[in-house]
């Protein structure tokens, strides 16, 4: 009995040309998710924010718009309480971001050596960063209380009277840019960190051999090797520092900003005009505004630092 094997099933593979196109569109596949979610939950609102803008809408009956044109910006630029905003974000901004980032490239030069314990310091720079920022700035709160507040205690030891930290002006932006610096500045710490940590060692080695200091080392090495990513912590802070909302909305409890809006931030200002006034043609102007500004602010520092930069190249 001979037995004889079936042949196996002939597969028609797809023309060459068809196969190529696949091939190409094959990157674009693995990408796809991506920006369909990006489009779906950032793009999309983003040029309905603008195109509500537009229009007179009430938060009560949202379904009936009437053309406005431009006029929720002019009215927007006409209200004092909106540059009062501008102002404060731009103050706390600048009080919050520039210590800041100080204390993290600091703290991060100080862990970049070798020290006992390097990996707890580490995990505690983040603690802050983890921390609830409602349960953190509640805390805060607390602690500069007028009255029974552990900072004023500790200013009448030092014959310091009372400071009231959430009436005075600059005493209020103090107050809130501590807790922004608070629970940041172990977050960029551990970027600079990763940062440092990226330059050659065979650079220390070599300006050790001339005979540089640790501060030396600091400036000429550690310093120049850091601009990407000192260019990359000044963007973001600026971008958090312009949508600030939380911390300044639970020191008080207040959507004002205190009583005569002296810490009242761009967000607060959005938040009132669309869910305080129920305004919310304005409040989409007014997050139009912080998106341009964000632009502007994030392009400016860009541009100043490529030209520091070249500078630095042409010497």
């Amino acid at each position: 009995m001979t037995l004889t094997a079936t042949a196996p099933p002939r597969t028609t593979r797809p023309p060459a040309p068809l196969r190529r196109f696949l091939a190409r569109l094959s990157p674009y596949a693995y990408i796809t998710p991506f920006f369909a979610l990006f489009a779906a939950f950032g793009l999309f609102p983003l040029l309905y924010t603008a195109y509500v803008s537009l229009y007179r809408v009430e938060l009560q009956t949202p379904g009936q718009m009437e053309w406005r044109g431009l006029d929720n910006y002019t009215s927007l630029f006409g209200d004092e309480y909106f540059w009062t905003a501008l102002r404060n974000t731009f103050t706390i901004g600048v009080v919050s971001t520039v210590p800041q980032l100080l204390m993290a490239l600091g703290l991060a030069h100080l862990l970049h050596y070798k020290l006992r314990g390097r990996t707890f310091f580490r995990v505690t720079m983040l603690l802050p960063y983890a921390t609830s920022v409602a349960a953190a700035t509640l805390v805060f709160a607390q602690l500069f209380g007028r009255d029974f507040g552990l900072i004023n205690y500790l200013l009448g030891l030092a014959g310091i009277d009372p400071v009231d930290w959430q009436s005075g002006t600059v005493a209020s932006q103090i107050a809130v840019s501590t807790i922004v610096t608070w629970r940041w500045t172990g977050y960029n710490a551990l970027i600079y960190l990763a940062g440092m940590q990226s330059i050659p060692a065979d650079l220390y080695e070599a300006a050790e051999l001339d005979g540089a200091s640790r501060w030396r080392q600091f400036l000429h090495v550690t310093l120049p090797g850091l601009r990407p990513t000192v260019l990359f912590t000044i963007v973001v802070s600026t971008i958090g520092a312009t949508q600030l909302f939380g911390e300044p909305l639970l020191f008080e409890g207040s959507v004002s900003g205190g009583i005569s809006h002296q810490y009242q931030t761009l967000g607060l200002y959005m938040y009132e005009q669309g869910w305080g006034f129920f305004h919310l043609g304005r409040a989409a102007a007014t997050a139009w505004v912080m998106f341009l500004l964000i632009v502007l602010l994030v392009l400016g520092n860009t541009f100043v630092a490529r030209r520091r930069g070249g500078k630095e190249t042409e010497r």
